[in-house]
Formats: structure tokens, C-alpha cells, sequence
């Protein structure tokens, strides 16, 4: 056994304890308390699936980012990457989504095997919610209208949810009609905001001008809701346009909450996730370059397990999240708890312990010290 290897954590993973993990769990009890009061209820999927609920079918991490083992029958599976293909396959087998649309929130880890270089954290902690059954332009405000209130309840005040359509973009791929490798550069190339990569890549795909012109001002729309009339006025193509106006409704809607302040439109954002169909979104605030939310809506993926339903949802990373409240000196603080000691002797045992049993019946936290141990 290498003795120096048990001292540590392997690359990617920590522990977390202390004041940090209070502190922690605190933040997680804030977020789940606005979750039940927009009426989503808790669920648990397993912390490990089949290998096919993350397929590239799927749209998911990529294979090689999986953790893959296998069970004693050979088959494989995989740690969770993400969250939301493992709600959806449970959704689908427990809940009736014919009916009333279905409100679930969960915690929990995710693992994925990125490079060391990348910086990231190999496992992480993600609070989310998934609002399945309802395909309404009033369900992805509220979805986004939920991300305002988690935020500001753990104390965040200068944030920005940065909200795309992916419809826009793939309208303006079908009137291009090229092959997937183009898809794939031209995907690359807006994710980085390279916008002379987008520009020389275009121009030597002959297209149409107002097309050519589009993809040239893609990486450039975004802003305030002002870049949304801007948009439209690039294409006629109708898919595109509908992908607008649903934005400048959910805008609309976020006015009834108060929020729209904390939104701005972003039509160059592309996800690495596949599945989304419609809106997308990223929330930013400082001392992170990491998003510390990612959402949007995925109405085909309840299909690939055997049920088709609109759906959507968001993951907040709670350890982007901590790292940002520190950063800003927000504070979080966890509420002293009275701490009662009791001291005994072999002599008084008995009493001790009854005493400390009727205290925490009385939900007192009661520590029970035996003198001349170590400390006392």
C-alpha cells in the first residue's frame, strides 16, 4: 500500500468540512426552501445508471468524460454527468404526465472526468428543478423566475442570467442545408465568441447574403431586450422568428415577477448538452468563470425513454455558488446553535444519561462528557 496515497484525496474531488460544510448545507436548505415554495417536490435517481441514459443518442457528456465500470452481469454503467436525463427516465416511469404538469427538485453529485488541466472539479455539487408536462411560454418564466429567487435568498445581488433560443440557431443551420461537420466548427467557433473563425468560415460556404449576414451578427446578439428587434430584422425565416417572439413573451412575463433586470439575451449561446429545443440559459456573477446555473428546455428527450413531454429545467452549482459568496465577502452565517455539556462521572453515569435524553427529546443538543477524557 502506498501509505502516503491514504493522506489524500485523489485529483478532482476534497473534502469539505467545517464551517465550510455548515456553511454549505445552509445554502442547500435556503435553495430547496424555494423550490417546495413554488410547489416542486424532492426526488432521488440512483447515483449511478446504464450507460444508454447518457448515450450520445441521449445528447449528453460526452463517452470519454463518463466514469464507466461495470456490474457482475457485464453491463455497463456510468456515475451521473448530469442530472436531468436520469429525472426524465424516472419521470417517465413513476408519474402520470398526461395530466397535471410535474414539479421535481433534487441535490445531489455529478461526476465527470474532465482534464486536469480544465481546473474543474471532477465531482460536484448540483441543486436543480424540472417542471415536466407543460410546453408554455409562462412555464420557462417561471423556471427563470425561480433562479432569481435561489439566488437572492443565499444572499447574491449582482448576477446576470444570460438567456438563448437555440431554434434561432438551428433555423439559420436548416437554410444553410450543410453537412454536420460544418454544424459542428460553426458550434465551436460562437461557443468561443470567435467571431473572425465564424466570419471566414461562412464566407466560404456560398449563401444567400441576408443568411450570410445573420451568421456574421450572431455572435454579436447579445444585450439587453433591445437585441431581440435587432434579430428579427436579420432573417424571414419563420422558425427563427417564432424563437424570438417566445423570448420577447417570456420577457414580458419575467415584468410580472419584477425580474427582468436580472435578465439579458444572448443568441450566440450554444450548449454541449444536445437536447435542449428552446430557450437556453447561464447565470454569471463574479469571482467565478464558471456559469453557476445552466438551464433551458428539452421537449423531445422524454421520448428516448419511452413517453414524449414538454419539459424544463436548470442545475445550480452549489460549489460555484460558494466560491462566488466568498469571493464577494458575502456571509453566510449558520445560526448558533446552544450546545449543553454534561460532565460525569462513572459515579453519576446514569443520571448524566437520562438528563441528556429527556434535553434532546426537547430538541436541545447535548453533548455528553465523560471527565478525564482527553480534553476535558
Amino acid at each position: 500500500m502506498d501509505m502516503e496515497r491514504i493522506f489524500h484525496t485523489p485529483e478532482g474531488v476534497r473534502d469539505i468540512c467545517q464551517e465550510e460544510c455548515r456553511q454549505k448545507l445552509l445554502i442547500q436548505k435556503k435553495i430547496r426552501r424555494i423550490f417546495h415554495l413554488y410547489g416542486f417536490q424532492d426526488i432521488e435517481t440512483p447515483t449511478f445508471e446504464f450507460f444508454e441514459v447518457f448515450s450520445r443518442e441521449v445528447g449528453t457528456t460526452p463517452s470519454k468524460e463518463l466514469y464507466k465500470f461495470f456490474d457482475r452481469e457485464g453491463n455497463t454503467l456510468v456515475l451521473r454527468p448530469d442530472f436531468t436525463p436520469s429525472i426524465a427516465r424516472c419521470a417517465v416511469s413513476c408519474f402520470p404526465l398526461n395530466m397535471e404538469p410535474v414539479r421535481l427538485c433534487y441535490a445531489g453529485n455529478t461526476f465527470v472526468n474532465n482534464s486536469s488541466f480544465q481546473g474543474r472539479m471532477k465531482e460536484a455539487t448540483q441543486m436543480g428543478a424540472e417542471r415536466i408536462g407543460d410546453s408554455s411560454s409562462d412555464a420557462d418564466a417561471e423556471m427563470l423566475a425561480m433562479v432569481v429567487n435561489c439566488l437572492l435568498e443565499t444572499g447574491l445581488r449582482d448576477f446576470q442570467i444570460s438567456v438563448g433560443e437555440v431554434n434561432f440557431f438551428k433555423a439559420l443551420l436548416e437554410d444553410a442545408k450543410k453537412d454536420d461537420e460544418m454544424e459542428r466548427k460553426l458550434r465551436e467557433l460562437i461557443s468561443n465568441k470567435n467571431n473572425f473563425g465564424v466570419e471566414e468560415l461562412i464566407r466560404g460556404q456560398n449563401l444567400p447574403k441576408e443568411l450570410e449576414n445573420a451568421f456574421f451578427q450572431l455572435p454579436y446578439l447579445f444585450g439587453d431586450a433591445e437585441i431581440l428587434k435587432k434579430a428579427k430584422k436579420l432573417t424571414s425565416n419563420q422558425r427563427a422568428i417564432r424563437a424570438i417572439h417566445r423570448l420577447e413573451e417570456i420577457y414580458e412575463i419575467l415584468k410580472c415577477y419584477g425580474y427582468e433586470n436580472y435578465v439579458t439575451f444572448d443568441l450566440g449561446m450554444l450548449s454541449k448538452y444536445r437536447y435542449y429545443t428552446g430557450i437556453i440559459f447561464q447565470a454569471y456573477t463574479y469571482g467565478t468563470g464558471e456559469p453557476i446555473v445552466k438551464g433551458g428546455r428539452y421537449d423531445n428527450l422524454l421520448e428516448h425513454f419511452g413517453k414524449a413531454a414538454a419539459a424544463s429545467g436548470f442545475g445550480i452549482s452549489i460549489d460555484q455558488l460558494m466560491l462566488a459568496l466568498s469571493r464577494q465577502n458575502i456571509p453566510v452565517t449558520v445560526p448558533e446553535e446552544e450546545e449543553i455539556i454534561l460532565s460525569y462521572t462513572i459515579e453519576n453515569r446514569r443520571d448524566a444519561i437520562v438528563q441528556a435524553v429527556n434535553l434532546r427529546r426537547e430538541g436541545k443538543r447535548v453533548i455528553l462528557k465523560k471527565l478525564g477524557e482527553e480534553g476535558i
